[in-house]
């Protein structure tokens, strides 16, 4: 069994920042991108950001220059710093794992999510 576990959200200011943590639990062989998306109400979910094993990363052009995401491959764990935050970032953020276990095929997991609300 994985599980993820995301942490860090809450309400914050326009202008201020957070910073949400993910870190992945369980029997797993290796994990490969790790990343972030969001969903907003009436929206559907979307990509923010993702890094891969070897730390190359990709942003939601809204999100870039503002959001950084990095990875802690000893604690199996993503995090995605958030400055700058904007009103319209105000979302559910799901944390997405590729991983790969003993005899099992690799597979996509997620996190349970966080709400992140941005206050003008």
């Amino acid at each position: 069994q994985v599980t993820l576990v995301e942490s860090g959200g809450g309400l914050v200011q326009a202008g201020g920042s957070l910073r949400l943590s993910c870190a992945a639990s369980g029997s797993l062989l290796r994990i490969n991108d790790m990343g972030w998306h969001r969903q907003a109400p009436g929206k559907q979910r979307e990509l923010v950001a993702a890094i891969t094993s070897g730390g190359s990363t990709i942003y939601a052009e809204s999100v870039k220059g503002r959001f950084t995401i990095s990875r802690d491959n000893a604690k199996n764990t993503v995090y995605l710093e958030m400055n700058n935050l904007k009103p319209e970032d105000t979302a559910v953020y799901y944390c997405k794992a590729n991983i790969r276990r003993a005899w099992s095929p690799i597979k996509d997991y997620w996190g349970q999510g966080t709400q992140v609300t941005v206050s003008s």
